[in-house]
């Protein structure tokens, strides 16, 4: 987790949304941080992926793996900032054209680093996981923005992956509330 409480706050206050919204998940929520808020501000979103880029490895990603399509916008920031390459995975591969599952290079053999923005139960990422490695891509590990701490690490811990966010939603809300 970072210690940035400046950036905590300023996510907190860019995206955080109180009401009622349906999760990926099928969960009703009260509280919800609309993630597009932070990743349409290029400023804020340019913080994110500095503070990011330390919990990528020095060595052994051969890919950044941006999930669709709310991993796309961090995991091109985060390519950028560090220099790793980027692909950018759909949901599901497509019927037409290249048929790719990940667009911008190659997955067999490759060592990719999930990228995501806010992970719940890890539903989105648990569904490309299978099909990621189905095509000889190496997943072990990634970093989100946000876990809402919902059991989506260890879900996704279990299925041998080792996701680190950047805030949990408690560190969120706390600095919202300062």
């Amino acid at each position: 987790m970072s210690n940035d409480s400046n950036l905590a706050r300023d996510i907190y206050n860019r995206a955080h949304l109180t009401g009622e919204f349906q999760l990926r998940s099928g969960v009703v929520a009260h509280e919800y941080f609309d993630k597009y808020q932070f990743e349409a501000d290029p400023v804020l979103l340019r913080r994110i992926a500095e503070a990011l880029a330390p919990l990528v490895p020095a060595h052994g990603v051969d890919a950044l793996a941006g999930m669709e399509m709310g991993g796309i916008p961090i995991v091109t920031m985060l390519s950028q900032v560090t220099g790793i390459p980027a692909l950018f995975v759909r949901k599901e591969a497509k019927t037409y054209g290249t048929c790719r599952l990940a667009e911008g290079g190659e997955v067999d053999g490759q060592r990719l680093f999930i990228v995501e923005d806010v992970v719940t139960s890890g539903g989105a990422i648990l569904d490309s996981l299978g099909e990621l490695r189905s095509r000889g891509g190496i997943v072990e590990a990634g970093v989100c923005v946000i876990d809402r701490e919902s059991g989506g690490l260890k879900n996704l811990a279990e299925a041998g992956v080792q996701l680190q966010p950047l805030f949990t939603m408690t560190e969120l809300k706390a600095a919202g509330a300062k």
